[in-house]
């Protein structure tokens, strides 16, 4: 079961850090010596987010190897902290603040990079012998920097694929999975069962109000710029855009409209509970994380569940079996006095491949760096492994940082409820307006 927030808790979790002022102090960029030496005894705050006993369970678990291979420096675990809770601390600082953080927002770092919230992780990394190019995959290593300053690492991931009904598939007369969106669109039609004014079965939800189908999860399949190198909006003039939000509408409008489908969707389950409509085969495709694996077993569904990428569009047929990716980040804190040690710590749960694998093994998450997607000691259904292969995927994309967060994708996510629903009618006009206010937002947060 999915371990970190998914993107509905994290936008809850980025919703309460959008006003918060994070930390002014400045980031030297330089590995602390001197005031803290990590081959003496010392004791480091490690905060996190986990909070299912589950989880919590693989932290320590984490912790008590890195212990083990560092017996003088000790871990003191404060878990199910939000980044609120996280950003406050890092502004007052103290002997309780932690020294290492991780988050599961990784539309903040951004705004954890620019604000010195955090310090540069380059020095250490290079002082390490660690080339993040050649260790990270290429998505998580995007999104763990901005603009040159790498202030977090990446602590386990998140990747999207497309579940499937088999059962579905088979009634239909459906052999493969759709490897394109024409593809795609030509299954969802087919396995649509009308019933009455609704649907016994729908193919797919493609609203962006449903389960996981946001639109930064659409446009990663279109592999988006979203920024010019001088850091302006490019989603009204690059054509990946447009053509995804074209795909998202051609597929509401065919599989009955936006009433129609909003009406059906109201009444079905949530996407936490086990009446999912996918586990209960109300709707037959899911777009949807590596988490919905376990909880779609444990709901013990009538039918046969399969996983694969999302498809692609048909110009990039080429590049199928990429897909979009997040996870969870962890980080210094620029104002810890035990930045030595608690980059011993950081190194060891983001880049020591046993440790990794462990911790993926006990959360159920995709494994974060290059080496530790191909261990053998990983555990996982057959299934799985889709999502390894999507998260080492050199295609697969990310939303990249921006100063204020993730703000320029709710500005691009607002514009898709207006489209879909018919309140804008103007693509290009709509783009051009949602672009002028990203680029609004970022000028007033600099």
């Amino acid at each position: 079961m999915r371990s970190a927030i998914p993107s509905s808790a994290r936008k809850a979790a980025f919703a309460l850090t959008v006003s918060a002022v994070l930390v002014t102090t400045a980031c030297t960029g330089q590995a602390s010596s001197g005031a803290d030496d990590a081959s003496k005894e010392t004791t480091i705050n490690f905060w996190h987010a986990w909070s299912a006993d589950s989880e919590v369970a693989g932290v320590k678990a984490l912790v008590a190897g890195f212990e083990k291979a560092h017996p003088n420096i000790h871990v003191n675990i404060v878990g199910n902290m939000t980044d609120d809770k996280i950003n406050q601390a890092l502004r007052t600082g103290g002997p309780k603040a932690p020294d290492v953080i991780s988050s599961f927002t990784t539309n903040n770092v951004g705004k954890f990079c620019s604000s010195g919230a955090l310090v540069d992780l380059n020095p250490f990394l290079k002082k390490s012998g660690i080339d993040p190019d050649t260790t990270f995959p290429a998505a998580m290593n995007q999104y763990t920097q901005f603009d040159g300053d790498r202030c977090a690492a990446p602590l386990l991931g998140d990747a999207y694929g497309l579940y499937y009904n088999k059962t579905a598939f088979r009634k239909a007369g459906i052999t493969t999975p759709p490897k394109t969106w024409s593809e795609f669109a030509t299954d969802a039609k087919k396995l649509t069962i009308p019933q009455g004014d609704s649907y016994k079965q729908l193919g797919f939800m493609p609203d962006y109000h449903g389960w996981e189908t946001t639109t930064e999860h659409y446009l990663g399949q279109f592999s988006p710029t979203y920024f010019d190198k001088a850091g302006k909006s490019t989603i009204a003039t690059d054509p990946a855009v447009a053509a995804a939000f074209t795909v998202q509408k051609q597929l509401v409008d065919e599989l009955g409209g936006y009433k129609k489908l909003e009406k059906y969707r109201a009444g079905l389950g949530d996407e936490w509970g086990p009446k999912h409509p996918f586990q209960t085969g109300q709707v037959a495709m899911q777009l949807d994380g590596e988490w919905r694996l376990g909880m779609a077993l444990d709901a013990k569904p009538g039918f046969e569940i399969g996983v694969a990428p999302l498809p692609v569009p048909d110009d990039q047929a080429d590049q199928y079996g990429k897909g979009y990716i997040t996870g969870t980040i962890a980080g210094i804190a620029a104002n810890s006095t035990k930045q030595n040690a608690a980059w011993e710590f950081l190194k060891y749960i983001t880049t020591d491949t046993d440790a990794v694998v462990g911790f993926s093994n006990a959360i159920h998450n995709v494994p974060s760096t290059l080496a530790a997607l191909k261990s053998p000691k990983l555990t996982y259904d057959p299934r799985f492994k889709t999502f390894l292969d999507i998260a080492a995927n050199p295609h697969s994309t990310t939303a990249p940082s921006s100063i204020n967060g993730g703000v320029y994708l709710t500005t691009i996510q607002e514009l898709g409820y207006d489209y879909e629903s018919g309140k804008v009618t103007d693509l290009k006009k709509g783009l051009a307006a949602a672009a002028e206010q990203i680029d609004t937002d970022i000028a007033q947060a600099k």
